[in-house]
């Protein structure tokens, strides 16, 4: 078994932070305002405190049983057979999350930049660059995230004060005026991608040097993730308008090309596609890792590393195969994957939590 390696806290927050933001920077607004329209900022406060919640959870159940990942975690509370089809299906959920995610970065480069591109070829040299950066390993790539953290709010930073000038504060208007049903059914995707995912950062968890400033970290990092697309959602309806929003697939590299400042700086969006081109890497990685850390556990392997070319090989025709198109990835993420995403993201962690709280409790009344 090789050596387990370690990771700051400090790190893992800004992993957090940066999975949030991943593709749900292009993606949040136009999925919140379909539903909520100019109340999507609301949705997006909503998502967030469950958000919280539920990373809540995730580290009381890092806390039952300190040091161990979620796969070992549920052999421990299931028993071996059990636990084992749990870490296989937990396996399935990030296959499917790093298909998903795989397949937005393609359906975005060919429809805004590279439109002569094949989507394979795309998926193909990412797919390389994110093998190599998983075979070195949890701390380069945690050392790495932090780097480009700084640079990552700073870009949006600059990216939110150049639109200041076009926030228009009557687009929010009127707030709440058909009743609070709409925000909550618009919140409940939000929850799904990407905060239900968040589940899969307890294979990562132990890695932490400190385990109470690692429950501290994955908080702090969810609400930082979560004030970003916050942020995003309200200045897109501010800028463009609900209907405006929620018609552009990709409303946040939409926003950007709005930005004009005299006749010197102009055409801009560079600035969120490189925001999103360094945050998607980034949330491929972690997935990326976590997958095949996760197989490597359930199968007792003693590294990870030979599966990562494997599943990279798998990977690329899934990612065309499961998602036929742009329309079907919107309808798939917006209808099916939230009540999917919840199993796992919380009925799971739940039952987990519930059978090891109950099986320490009867042996304690044994033991006494």
């Amino acid at each position: 078994m090789i050596k387990k390696e370690k990771i700051e806290a400090t790190q893992f927050q800004k992993m957090i932070s940066i999975y949030i933001i991943g593709t749900s920077i292009i993606l949040i607004p136009s999925l919140l305002t379909a539903e909520a329209k100019q109340n999507a900022w609301i949705s997006a406060i909503v998502g967030m405190g469950a958000g919280l919640l539920l990373v809540w959870l995730y580290n009381v159940l890092a806390s039952v049983f300190p040091g161990k990942t979620l796969v070992e975690s549920s052999k421990e509370i299931l028993g071996k057979g059990l636990g084992t089809l749990l870490s296989v299906l937990f396996f399935s959920f990030s296959l499917i999350i790093n298909t998903l995610v795989l397949r937005n970065l393609g359906d975005f480069l060919t429809s805004s930049m590279f439109p002569e591109t094949p989507i394979p070829a795309i998926h193909i040299v990412y797919l390389f660059i994110v093998v190599i950066g998983v075979r070195y390993g949890i701390s380069n790539i945690a050392r790495t995230s932090e780097w480009f953290f700084p640079w990552i709010i700073l870009l949006f930073s600059i990216f939110v004060l150049f639109l200041i000038p076009d926030l228009e504060w009557r687009h929010i208007q009127p707030i709440l005026a058909k009743g609070i049903k709409s925000v909550l059914r618009s919140s409940f995707p939000y929850i799904g991608f990407p905060f239900l995912e968040l589940i899969l950062f307890l294979m990562v968890f132990p890695n932490v040097e400190n385990p109470k400033k690692a429950g501290k970290a994955f908080l702090v990092g969810t609400l930082i993730g979560g004030t970003v697309l916050f942020t995003i959602t309200l200045i897109s309806i501010l800028v463009l308008g609900a209907e405006s929003s929620a018609s552009n697939i990709y409303a946040s590299f939409e926003l950007a090309k709005k930005i004009e400042i005299g006749e010197f700086i102009q055409r801009v969006e560079v600035i969120i596609a490189l925001i999103w081109f360094i945050t998607i890497y980034f949330k491929i990685t972690f997935c990326f890792y976590i997958m095949v850390l996760c197989l490597s556990q359930t199968l007792n392997l003693s590294d990870y590393r030979p599966l990562t070319l494997p599943m990279a090989m798998i990977l690329l025709p899934l990612s065309i195969i499961i998602v036929p198109n742009l329309s079907y990835l919107i309808s798939f993420d917006t209808n099916v994957w939230p009540l999917y995403a919840l199993t796992f993201g919380f009925i799971f962690p739940l039952l987990l939590l519930g059978v090891a709280l109950i099986k320490k409790k009867f042996v304690k009344q044994n033991s006494s």
